[in-house]
């Protein structure tokens, strides 16, 4: 497998073949996000698109990355991961993105996401350090 950044210009082209998967991240969003959302966070702000694909060019992953800029650090985030055969392609996005966060003076690549993930990414060295929660307002008894 191999994983690339999919240059601005070429995003159009690429999404049809991602749309599926952004949909499935999007359902983890819990309605902050839909597809359409994340489309537009590529196309109109600060989003990365990123894809790995077999040898066939099949499109088997896809991260969607951002800088997070801190008082004291800088750190790329990424914003939604989806795909399928992640066993086949995670090391290899890892090594690429990994690169890429050094090659802009990160100082750590970050992610949140489902407890799931703490698991997958464990064994590269990543370290849970909080996790979100929600109480929506609606469901609070609030008005009662």
């Amino acid at each position: 497998m191999k994983s690339s950044l999919v240059p601005f210009d070429h995003v159009p082209e690429v999404w049809p073949q991602i749309e599926g998967y952004m949909a499935r991240a999007a359902e983890y969003t819990y309605g902050r996000f839909d597809a359409e959302d994340i489309k537009n966070a590529v196309m109109q702000y600060d989003h990365d698109l990123w894809v790995s694909f077999n040898e066939n060019k099949e499109i088997k992953g896809v991260v969607i990355t951002t800088f997070k800029h801190y008082p004291k650090k800088k750190c790329l985030d990424l914003v939604f991961t989806s795909g399928d055969d992640l066993e086949q392609w995670k090391d290899g996005m890892l090594r690429v993105l990994q690169h890429w966060a050094f090659d802009n003076h990160c100082d750590g690549i970050e992610s949140s996401g489902r407890l799931g993930w703490s698991k997958i990414f464990q064994k590269d060295g990543y370290k849970p350090l909080w996790q979100t929660y929600e109480l929506p307002i609606a469901d609070s008894g609030l008005g009662a």
